[in-house]
């Protein structure tokens, strides 16, 4: 009996994951965005803390409002380039059942009928990651994972933006806000997006850590429209959370 149990459990399971497949048509959009969103984030895990993030900076008007999605105890995604903003509610619902990045991904590209325009970064609860560009990114683009992040960009100044995003998040030290700010800084600092700049945002997820408790909103910051706008966020986060001593 118990065999026949766990036999249909595994059935069962299978048939559910199939159908989130299915049902995951990836809707089309009413049109392509007026603004590509090319530019560069980092999804990002603080196993110790708990926290899941994103940052991301462009030369585009308000890209927090477009590429960042996170939610405590699940994940984080970065819906970008030809952005599919279908990515990152449907992403953090599958991560939220139990699915892992890679699988998430998975089912969110292959229903996608403009995978070729896309580019997401997603991080699960463990902290496993996945990425993906599709070949109609405009370039430079690409992508670099490591323990607890993926960093990806497109239209960007070269690839030395995301190998120094990568390097500066590892090597940085203090708060989880503060380390995915110094990966945005040395992308900046090595070319970032190539036509510039001009919006940039930090959101943070972290379980009861909200206003009053009420959400897991931590750090939610963004910079719309600012000539330096990586500056400004620095500006802004250290009247959130401290900034460390260099």
């Amino acid at each position: 009996m118990k065999s026949t149990r766990a036999c249909f459990a595994v059935v069962a399971a299978a048939a559910l994951s199939a159908l989130s497949a299915v049902l995951w048509a990836g809707p089309p959009l009413a049109r392509l965005p007026d603004d590509c969103c090319n530019t560069f984030s980092i999804v990002a895990h603080d196993p110790e803390t708990k926290e899941w993030g994103v940052g991301v900076a462009s030369k585009v008007l308000a890209v927090g409002s477009v590429v960042p999605y996170a939610k405590a105890g699940v994940g984080a995604v970065a819906t970008q380039s030809f952005a599919n903003p279908t990515f990152g509610p449907h992403g953090l619902k599958l991560l939220a059942e139990g699915k892992s990045a890679e699988e998430t991904l998975k089912i969110l590209v292959d229903g996608d009928k403009g995978r070729a325009k896309r580019q997401v970064g997603i991080i699960d609860k463990e902290g496993r990651v996945a990425h993906y560009s599709g070949d109609e990114c405009n370039g430079w683009y690409g992508a670099k994972s490591g323990k607890n992040y993926s960093c990806q960009g497109n239209l960007l100044a070269g690839p030395a933006v995301i190998d120094d995003m990568a390097r500066a998040f590892e090597e940085a030290k203090g708060p989880f806000a503060w380390r995915i700010l110094s990966a945005m800084q040395a992308a900046e600092k090595a070319g970032g997006d190539k036509r510039g700049k001009q919006s940039a945002a930090i959101y943070i997820a972290k379980e009861k850590a909200g206003y009053a408790g009420g959400n897991d909103r931590f750090v939610d910051l963004r910079v719309d429209d600012h000539e330096e706008p990586i500056q400004e966020l620095t500006r802004i986060l250290a009247k959130r959370i401290r900034k460390p001593k260099d």
